[in-house]
């Protein structure tokens, strides 16, 4: 979860003047906002989330402690595969989240039917990653989704114009989701080594191979 900082500060011949921080990690975010308030010049302290939500800091304090116990901190990996000769598209993802202090990594791919090319295969391998995080209960918080599908990141991030209609469907089914979640997506275009974990899992889910891991990766 990342936030930034306003607040009033005064000098020492009374001026007074409104600052704010740029985005930093809510933990960081409170440390230096208890430091701020040392200097005896510092008043009327709030946060703001990515949701643009305003927060006392004794209210920032009571969630820091709820977002502890939900998901956080998430990263998404997806990539989709598609046979042209047997028409069928394979979909990898890896979620990493943090929950209560731990680190956790989900591993899962699927075989999806009915579509009809790779592009389309990508937008469905990263619906079925948004509907895995409805299941583990993210809500109102940022998430990170990386692929290697320029196409898909572009659109959905509105840099590339969208034509087609099936892919049109798909970018509504997926934004209609995220808004309803309250997820606020950032979306990262990454290599395909870089993407290599997501891309193996589709690549096993059209061999047959299916994958299915939720892994605590602090112990």
């Amino acid at each position: 979860m990342n936030v930034w900082i306003e607040w009033k500060y005064k000098t020492a011949k009374n001026i007074e003047i409104t600052l704010t921080t740029e985005t930093i990690p809510a933990k960081k975010a409170l440390l230096i906002a208890e430091d701020f308030l040392k200097t005896g010049r510092t008043k009327d302290i709030v946060f703001y989330d990515e949701q643009h939500t305003m927060w006392t800091k004794k209210e920032f304090e009571k969630l820091l402690k709820e977002v502890e116990q939900e998901p956080h901190h998430i990263e998404v990996f997806f990539d989709g595969g598609f046979d042209v000769q047997l028409k069928k598209a394979g979909a990898g993802l890896a979620i990493y989240y943090t929950k209560n202090n731990q680190d956790y990594r989900i591993r899962e791919n699927s075989v999806l039917d009915g579509l009809d090319n790779n592009n389309e295969a990508e937008y469905a391998a990263l619906w079925q990653a948004v509907l895995r995080l409805e299941e583990l209960g993210v809500r109102n918080i940022g998430v990170h989704f990386k692929g290697d599908s320029q196409v898909v990141l572009n659109q959905l991030s509105g840099e590339w114009p969208c034509f087609e209609d099936e892919f049109n469907r798909w970018l509504d089914r997926i934004e209609d989701k995220l808004k309803e979640l309250g997820i606020k997506p950032t979306y990262t275009a990454i290599s395909r080594k870089e993407n290599r974990e997501a891309d193996q899992l589709a690549t096993q889910a059209l061999q047959g191979v299916m994958v299915s891991s939720h892994l605590n990766r602090s112990e």
